[in-house]
């Protein structure tokens, strides 16, 4: 009966992501729904972020700071760091057994391994089946920001930077098959993510992390 649980639960989880998949893809095919969300956000977000139109750089920098914060600290509280860290143990004890099994030609000790493998599989699902619930905040609180910032360029005067190899690179030139705008805000991004991540990992192995976390679970 657990197992039909369990994968009934994995099914919902799937079933999620392909439905914010789809309203996703519906919200950025739609030139409506879109302006509606970028004027909508654009008297709140441009008088903070927007820079008077002068630093586009600076509104990319800002906005994926936004953004990767955002997603991180979602992440963080809906993921079990633990429960993660210890399926990858598990994982790769997993592995490690398996390797040595194949090497020694121990058919019966992989028949015993292989007949495990679900169990571990489901223990993987489990621990990263916190994501699947940020997922559904991700999108109403991320998507709306990036579909204003890319409204919010469109309207800016000056739209060139400065590069060590360029004086004069537009953001809306392409690199590679991405706009010079986008790229930049990958970068900005990716960065400030390894910092959010590793930042907010060591918050939550603290030992003031537990104390605050024991009195919220006992209530």
């Amino acid at each position: 009966m657990r197992r039909f649980d369990d994968q009934g639960q994995q099914a919902g989880q799937l079933l999620l992501i392909m439905l914010l998949l789809f309203v996703f893809m519906f919200v950025f095919a739609s030139p409506g729904i879109r302006n509606f969300i970028a004027i909508g956000l654009n008297s709140l977000l441009a008088p903070i972020i927007g820079f008077g139109g002068g630093n586009p750089l600076m509104t990319i920098l800002v906005a994926g700071i936004i953004v990767v914060f955002l997603s991180s600290l979602l992440t963080h509280i809906f993921t079990d760091w633990r429960a993660m860290g210890k399926a990858q143990e598990v994982q790769r004890a997993f592995q490690a057994e398996m390797s040595k099994a194949r090497r020694e030609g121990n058919t019966n000790r992989m028949q015993k391994l292989l007949k495990m493998q679900p169990e571990i599989m489901k223990l993987s699902t489990q621990a990263s089946g916190g994501t699947m619930k940020a997922m559904v905040f991700l999108f109403l609180f991320i998507a709306p920001i990036f579909i204003w910032l890319t409204y919010y360029l469109s309207q800016v005067t000056y739209i060139y930077f400065t590069t060590p190899w360029a004086t004069h690179v537009s953001l809306f030139g392409h690199a590679i098959l991405i706009s010079n705008w986008f790229f930049l805000y990958l970068i900005f991004s990716f960065l400030a993510s390894s910092l959010f991540r590793q930042a907010l990992k060591w918050v939550s192995w603290s030992d003031a992390w537990k104390g605050l976390r024991k009195p919220a679970k006992s209530a």
